[in-house]
């Protein structure tokens, strides 16, 4: 079975936990005023084709805030949440095996706050439409000068190029992840072999991993108003 099969139904999962190594308490810290949690449930919610929202945390205070707003908050145990305790394959294969309904899932990650709703929907239509892939996942284009430790590793200096020359390489971005929940469950992972990668805009794809990741994703979405 592929992403070209009818689907039956699609739960989209927001992973997050209590701790936070760069950013501590990111996901629920102020952040133009809500939080990255709460402008993922609301895009979510937005999205048409998401028949069922799952915040799976360790965390009593994000659980809340997932009830508040209508979606349903499983309790994650501590050990799929410590980064030590649990690969992240095993804390993968434990949502997509005990945490998810759907026939589809979507990994959605809050770290993307300006990730457009019709990215996501649009990526929701291409693994519902397309029968040579098992995954679409969100990607950022990069097109630079790359070095490695023995130099130039995606130019040459001698047969110099301009950027726009340079070979069209993707960095993955954590926007959403799309696949079968069995497939997730089978693989430990959130996309296989035969992924879509799904270019989003540069501004779409700042994830945030430390605080100027958040403070930069702040601004912009502040701007966005």
């Amino acid at each position: 079975m592929n992403g070209g099969s009818i689907v039956k139904m699609i739960t989209a999962v927001i992973p997050v936990r209590e701790g936070s190594r760069r950013v501590k308490g990111k996901n629920i810290k102020p952040f133009a005023e809500k939080s990255l949690l709460q402008y993922k449930i609301e895009q979510l919610k937005r999205i048409d084709q998401i028949d069922e929202i799952v915040v799976s945390s360790d965390s009593e205070k994000m659980l809340s805030l997932a009830k508040s707003l209508g979606v349903k908050a499983i309790k994650r145990p501590i050990e799929y949440c410590d980064e030590k305790s649990k690969t992240f394959n095993q804390v993968v294969r434990y949502i997509a095996s005990n945490q998810v309904m759907g026939d589809v899932m979507i990994w959605a990650p809050c770290v993307c706050p300006l990730l457009k709703d019709d990215s996501l929907k649009e990526g929701i239509e291409i693994f519902n439409s397309k029968k040579e892939i098992d995954s679409v996942v969100s990607a950022k284009r990069i097109q630079e000068y790359i070095f490695d430790e023995n130099g130039p590793i995606n130019f040459s200096v001698e047969n110099h190029v301009t950027s726009q020359n340079l070979p069209k390489w993707h960095v993955i971005v954590n926007g959403f992840f799309i696949a079968k929940r069995k497939d997730m469950e089978k693989w430990g992972f959130v996309y296989g072999e035969r992924p879509y990668l799904y270019e989003i805009e540069k501004i779409e794809a700042i994830d945030i991993d430390d605080e100027f990741d958040f403070e930069m994703a702040e601004f912009f979405m502040k701007r966005k108003g």
